[in-house]
């Protein structure tokens, strides 16, 4: 499949891409068209902008994200996890986690969202072309890598070899069910999938993220390592990546969920130095290591 989109400014540059209106304020209104219940706590909306020809021109990054309003309720932020290279509609996967993603999951084809997007910086898709890419994912951490996954299996001859370790408490956590299945199946890059608690039927591997990442150990040559999920797993997996001779520029994660406005005025992201919507949400560990509470 062709590349679908011309990157307008490097992997670290902000921007507010053409999904938008001359008011960063104003969302789009978009249309549930289809929900999908991934596990008991996350849910995927799929939503189109009703203005046709503002679907039409939307352009983003893999990597960038969206904020989602609910009228009387709220606003937050979620990666599209859908790639630039499959345009029919927009993904969002949502963790229910308070007031706004609880109303968010009552959502229903048919009904309709606010959407401000794209907002942020992106996977520097241009630079990762021509080298092996190691994908590490643990439960909704898998919806931004979820995205450059799939641009990346769309232009499957820019990349190297392709990995991918996803990991979740238990296999009712583990969101994207039919797209595992496809990783699977697929010749063309290797999927590791790992439970903290197995039960006896469980095919795969049994273990926390880090320790199955060292038996599995992927080269550090001309590798780059893709990491989302929570803290903790980020922490451990970045000292697994380090003593698989990993450099902190070949480390990058993403931080979206510290999001707030998304366009640099509230002020509520900041990590030291740092602002995760202006400057982020994706980082280099290099970019990382020497911030406050970074992970």
């Amino acid at each position: 499949m062709p590349d679908a989109i011309t990157p307008q400014a490097g992997a670290h540059a902000t921007t507010l891409g053409t999904g938008f209106t001359d008011n960063p304020y104003l969302p789009d209104v978009a249309t549930v068209l289809e929900t999908v219940q991934e596990t008991p706590a996350i849910k995927t909306l799929r939503v189109r902008i009703d203005d046709p020809a503002r679907m039409e021109a939307f352009r983003f990054n893999p990597g960038q994200v969206g904020q989602l309003s609910l009228f009387g309720v709220g606003e937050s932020t979620f990666v599209i996890n859908s790639p630039p290279t499959r345009m029919d509609y927009l993904q969002f996967s949502i963790m229910r986690a308070g007031e706004v993603t609880a109303a968010l999951h009552g959502l229903k084809p048919g009904d309709k969202v606010g959407v401000r997007a794209p907002l942020g910086n992106w996977f520097p898709i241009e630079d990762m072309r021509g080298k092996d890419i190691v994908f590490v994912g643990g439960g909704i951490g898998m919806a931004p890598l979820r995205t450059l996954l799939l641009y990346m299996l769309d232009n499957r001859a820019d990349y190297g070899n392709i990995t991918l370790l996803y990991g979740a408490r238990t296999p009712n956590d583990m969101a994207f069910r039919d797209d595992v299945q496809e990783w699977l199946g697929r010749s063309d890059m290797q999927t590791t999938l790992t439970v903290d608690q197995a039960p006896e039927d469980w095919p795969h591997r049994a273990g926390l993220i880090p320790h199955v990442l060292l038996d599995l150990a992927p080269s550090n040559a001309n590798s780059v390592a893709v990491l989302c999920g929570p803290p903790i797993m980020i922490k451990f997996t970045v000292e697994a990546l380090k003593k698989l001779h990993f450099a902190d520029e070949q480390i990058y994660t993403t931080l979206e969920r510290r999001m707030k406005c998304g366009i640099g005025i509230c002020g509520r992201c900041n990590i030291g130095t740092k602002y995760v919507c202006v400057d982020g949400p994706v980082f280099t560990y290099a970019e990382l290591r020497d911030l406050p509470n970074e992970l």
